[in-house]
């Protein structure tokens, strides 16, 4: 017998589909032969398609480590912001249903993260505004590093997607008239490691803030 399906079953075939097929390969007539039901019996656990993809939004969310709350600011920023980076890298439909405003999740499951980094920035003594401006800059750089080293978030989170564009760059580009860009593509061409390039950034970025913090 086969058991009883429920929400919480339904999102993670759905979430395990996504990761599969992408955000497009989604439907609620693929989830439903995954599970072996019929596809109307799929609305009495989820409303619709944006409701299910705000549920594998939260239980990608709820996958965020929380910050040890006694641990330095800047540590519980730089915690946070990496298990972000690490945890959307390995379900890319879930970044890229956000930015695409498929998917907006309210849920205090899906919005502790951000309350954590919040919480975190008001403890280093920013104000308000100055802690929304904050979260904007990390939230952009999460974001950003995984659109560029997944190709749009749909290629592989394991490799850059600059990749698989170097070499076509270096092919058409003029050295003498972008001797700068064609130098530095030609010396990162095999050393390109997205996670490193992510660390490095989100260290200037806390350089930054703890220099606005010492200002406030």
């Amino acid at each position: 017998m086969r058991a009883a399906l429920n929400r919480e079953k339904v999102l993670d075939a759905a979430l395990a589909l996504a990761d599969e097929e992408g955000i497009d390969g989604l439907t609620m007539r693929r989830l439903a032969k995954v599970l072996g039901v019929e596809a109307m019996s799929l609305y009495n656990h989820v409303s619709n398609k944006a409701d299910l993809l705000d549920g594998i939004a939260e239980r990608v969310f709820a996958q965020v480590e929380r910050p040890d709350p006694e641990a330095p600011w800047p540590e519980q920023v730089r915690g946070v912001a990496l298990s972000m980076y690490r945890v959307f890298r390995r379900h890319p439909v879930v970044p890229l249903a956000l930015v695409t405003d498929r998917s907006n999740p309210t849920s205090v499951r899906a919005l502790e993260p951000a309350d954590a980094l919040v919480g975190a920035l008001f403890a280093a003594g920013f104000d308000d505004v100055s802690a929304w401006r904050a979260l904007g800059a990390v939230n952009g750089l999460v974001f950003g590093s995984l659109l560029l080293s997944t190709g749009g978030f749909t290629g592989d989170p394991g490799r850059h997607a600059g990749e698989r564009n170097v070499g076509a760059y270096i092919r058409e580009m003029d050295p003498v008239a972008l001797p700068h860009f064609s130098r530095v593509l030609r010396s990162t061409r095999s050393g390109v490691d997205p996670e490193a390039d992510f660390m490095y950034a989100l260290d200037l970025l806390l350089r930054g803030l703890a220099d606005d913090s010492r200002t406030l």
